[in-house]
């Protein structure tokens, strides 16, 4: 199964994950799965950190290529047409990283690690 992370499951993953549920928790441990994580979920976690919204991911912010490749996941770079999907879906959601991401999610086919359910109504499926 290819999983991608959303920016609270990866940071869950990796410093809490005890908060991820257990069937995200068990997908992600799945060494037969290929997790990934976005590279807008790098930038949010930068920006966030920067701002002093998420000072518990210092290491995750200053290292985000070490720690995510440490742990076994890959990396999926944002597109143009990830970008323009982005920009264009006809959503009321208004989270320039969450419109990427389900972006991502809808053109790579694959499942969404994330227990936002207002996620349901776009069209992809959520693992949680």
């Amino acid at each position: 199964m290819r999983l991608l992370l959303d920016t609270h499951a990866l940071i869950w993953a990796a410093q809490a994950p005890e908060r991820l549920s257990e069937r995200a928790r068990n997908a992600i441990e799945d060494a037969a799965n290929d997790v990934m994580v976005s590279a807008v979920s790098a930038m949010e976690i930068a920006t966030k950190y920067r701002l002093g919204k998420l000072a518990v991911t210092a290491r995750l912010a200053e290292h985000f290529v070490d720690e995510m490749s440490g742990r076994g996941f890959s990396f999926l770079p944002i597109s143009p047409d990830h970008a323009q999907r982005g920009g264009l879906l006809a959503i009321p959601h208004r989270d320039p990283w969450d419109r990427i991401l389900i972006a991502q999610t809808q053109m790579e086919g694959v499942y969404l690690v994330s227990n936002e359910q207002l996620f349901d109504q776009f069209a992809i499926c959520r693992l949680w």
